[in-house]
């Protein structure tokens, strides 16, 4: 489905203009509108929140039917979000080379929510040949159900030493989120923190794209 810019008083370049950048660059929506500002444009803050809101999802469904493969060996980690004064569980996996796998923001760190992220990360790129994770266990049982249900096939490897590259990816995410002030509730972390990893796979070069630039390739989603 296209990307629905309809009733809108701006145009769409500008508002992609503003998602792309709040979801690139560590910035508060304040900080978006002062700039925009000083550009001549006239945007309040809560606009600029809304774009990025309901746009995000229409972007992150079209990316994902033009992003890249990645590579059999996953190291899949969480990170904790806060939201509302409360923790959330942000799962995520990168491969070897570091590109992101996938993703999923949880209320809780248990069996269903890793077996639930293994699955969206399978559907999207098919039965990885490793995973390497730490050793929680609510992760090892969500990987056994899954091994359980795909009939094997996948090895598990628990090691947090061999999981730096995904650690280390985790820092993106905090430097995003820090000036962001928290999120009101898990809706908008949710749909802020799919928005800030598809951004980021873009700027990776995770897009198939015939070679054309980030910015382009951003905008190329609401064709």
């Amino acid at each position: 489905m296209a990307v629905d810019f309809k009733g809108h008083r701006y145009n769409k370049s500008l508002i992609l203009l503003c998602v792309r950048w709040y979801l690139r660059y560590p910035m508060s929506y304040r900080q978006l509108e002062e700039m925009m500002t000083e550009r001549g444009i006239e945007v309040d803050h809560s606009t600029l929140a809304r774009w990025v809101l309901k746009f995000t999802p229409q972007l992150e469904s079209e990316f994902r039917k033009k992003k890249k493969p990645v590579g059999n060996s996953w190291r899949w980690d969480e990170m904790t979000l806060k939201i509302k004064g409360k923790f959330y569980w942000l799962h995520r996996a990168v491969d070897s080379d570091g590109d992101t796998i996938d993703f999923l923001l949880s209320k809780k760190r248990d069996l269903k929510a890793a077996l639930r992220f293994l699955k969206k990360a399978v559907r999207q790129h098919g039965v990885p040949s490793r995973i390497t994770a730490d050793k929680s266990g609510a992760n090892a049982a969500g990987f056994k159900e899954l091994y359980r249900q795909i009939g094997g096939r996948i090895k598990l490897r628990q090691n947090k030493y061999l999981n730096n590259i995904v650690e280390q990816s985790h820092r993106l995410i905090r430097r995003m989120t820090r000036p962001m002030m928290g999120f009101q509730n898990f809706w908008s972390a949710r749909t802020t923190i799919s928005g800030i990893e598809m951004v980021n796979m873009i700027y990776r070069d995770q897009m198939k794209n015939g070679g054309e630039s980030f910015a382009k390739q951003f905008e190329s989603l609401a064709a």
